[in-house]
């Protein structure tokens, strides 16, 4: 089984899963990440005069979004899946 495959089903079956996307969700809030993306979607919008559908705006945005993450906030996340990990191991 792979280490995501293995993740996603402790997480799932804990229910740290909402809780995991909360943190991400309210740590990208935080740091204007996602100020950044709707900006970016915003430009992309207005270079394609309004001529873009929700598929493209993502394909579009989701590269760069991904990189503008900050690493703070990747370890942190990271930390808190490993943590879950090593408590079901425990159990």
């Amino acid at each position: 089984m792979s280490p995501k495959r293995a993740t996603d089903q402790v997480t799932i079956l804990t229910g740290d899963r909402a809780r995991l996307k909360d943190l991400l969700r309210n740590r990208l809030i935080e740091c204007g990440w996602t100020d950044q993306v709707r900006l970016n979607c915003r430009e992309i919008v207005k270079a394609e005069d309004g001529k873009v559908n929700v598929d493209q705006l993502v394909q579009q945005v989701t590269p760069k979004a991904r990189t503008m993450i900050p690493d703070t906030v990747k370890k942190e996340l990271l930390q808190k899946i490993k943590t879950l990990l090593l408590e079901q191991e425990e159990h």
